[in-house]
């Protein structure tokens, strides 16, 4: 492990961690800007259906589903960091393509193309920072990028709201674009990493053909009873929440016909409850089990979404805020659970084959949901629609917290040579 990593026990001294934590934050605050100016584009600019608007996450979606085990299994093989730097810079160049799409049939292709290749990036990322922190500091590195991702829920809406009401959603969609290009030249400051951990896994894979690989990212992951559980419970939650997720610029265009910028203050507002909750549970560390954080997390998103469906059109936004803040606080809770679960659980050569399976699982839900998220919202309307899908969630969490002692209870973790040896008679 770096020298840097040893001293002390605050990732703040780790310096290589905190380059490509704060590439990770410049992403992350531009992808926010990104996201809800093209939502409003569509949404109110556009004026599309809500069955349209279900084909943008839908268009994101197919590309994870058809690359992620692919892009796992290239970011346990490739060099992690030269892949994060290619991601950028290809996603910056596509993001600037998108200003010139006149229409949603120009629209969903391009963004379809920038999720492939940001699919390539997530296990990247999440299996460099295994590389780079020490296993005592995992938790403390997912509370961290719990709170960049969470904190740029404020900034990103507040400033995107904010400049919608002066410019066009264009304008948004450019500043990703220079933010990916940030995070490129962060990226580029920061040297070659070499762990002897992860050099031997190089060597050793060299020799290993990615068909291989790739079927024993998914032997261990189905050989482990706490990351299929983790993995089942996930998927049954993003399951019903993305029916409605991009089904708000729906909502509020009848709560607030005018409001564009409504939009981005309930993602602001759900932004602090998460920051602040991050906050208080990375003080309590492993204080608060996580039973409690990942059930909890499910009952804190469900009831602010029921909340949401039964507010009259031109109710108070102050409504809006809390309910938005209350959702942020269980996005919060859940989010940091569930991947640093997925990272204590999973071996370091194999984190991006697991984290790639994710994203492939519960990229495959962006397909289902939003589609028949969509036509329901198109039969019953959309304030029905949130109501009984944000009880639906609630109640899952509720499961979450009854039986999560029983899903969650710490086992023998699956032995790597077992699964490797078997993996060879396939």
């Amino acid at each position: 492990m770096e020298a840097s990593t040893k001293q002390g026990n605050s990732l703040l001294h780790n310096k290589v961690y905190m380059r490509v934590y704060s590439a990770y934050a410049t992403a992350s605050f531009g992808d926010w800007f990104d996201s809800l100016a093209i939502q409003v584009l569509v949404g109110y600019r556009w004026q599309a259906s809500p069955l349209m608007l279900a084909l943008i996450p839908v268009a994101m979606a197919l590309p994870t589903i058809l690359l992620g085990s692919v892009a796992g299994v290239a970011a346990d093989r490739l060099n992690k960091l030269k892949l994060m730097r290619v991601c950028d810079l290809l996603t910056a160049f596509l993001t600037v393509l998108l200003l010139f799409a006149p229409n949603m049939l120009w629209l969903l292709p391009m963004l379809a193309l920038r999720s492939a290749i940001s699919t390539l990036n997530v296990p990247a990322q999440q299996s460099l920072t295994r590389s780079i922190v020490r296993e005592d500091q995992l938790l403390q590195a997912s509370s961290l990028n719990g709170l960049v991702n969470q904190g740029s829920k404020i900034a990103g809406p507040l400033l995107g709201g904010l400049a919608l009401t002066l410019l066009t959603p264009q304008w948004c969609i450019l500043l990703n674009a220079i933010m990916r290009g940030g995070s490129y030249l962060l990226l580029l400051s920061v040297r070659n990493i070499h762990t002897e951990e992860g050099d031997v896994a190089d060597a050793s894979e060299e020799r290993v053909p990615l068909r291989t690989m790739w079927k024993e990212g998914w032997r261990f992951m189905l050989g482990s009873r706490i990351l299929l559980n983790m993995m089942l419970f996930g998927l049954s939650g993003a399951l019903v929440i993305q029916v409605i997720d991009y089904q708000f610029t729906s909502l509020f265009r009848v709560f607030s016909p005018t409001g564009e910028s409504v939009l981005g203050w309930m993602v602001a507002a759900s932004g602090v409850g998460a920051v602040l909750i991050i906050v208080v549970l990375n003080k309590l560390s492993q204080a608060v089990s996580y039973t409690w954080r990942l059930g909890m997390g499910y009952v804190l998103i469900g009831v602010p979404v029921a909340g949401l469906g039964l507010l009259p059109p031109g109710a108070s936004v102050v409504w809006v805020l809390v309910l938005g803040f209350v959702l942020g606080m269980g996005n919060g809770i859940f989010a940091v659970a569930f991947n640093y679960m997925l990272q204590k659980e999973t071996p370091p050569h194999m984190t991006g084959r697991i984290f790639g399976i994710q994203n492939t699982v519960l990229s495959a839900v962006l397909v289902i949901a939003p589609l028949l998220g969509g036509l329901l919202v198109e039969f019953a309307g959309p304030a029905r629609i949130f109501l009984i899908f944000g009880l639906l969630q609630a109640i899952l969490g509720l499961i979450g917290l009854i039986f999560g002692r029983v899903l969650w209870r710490e086992t023998k973790q699956v032995d790597v040579n077992t699964v490797e040896q078997a993996s060879q008679i396939v």
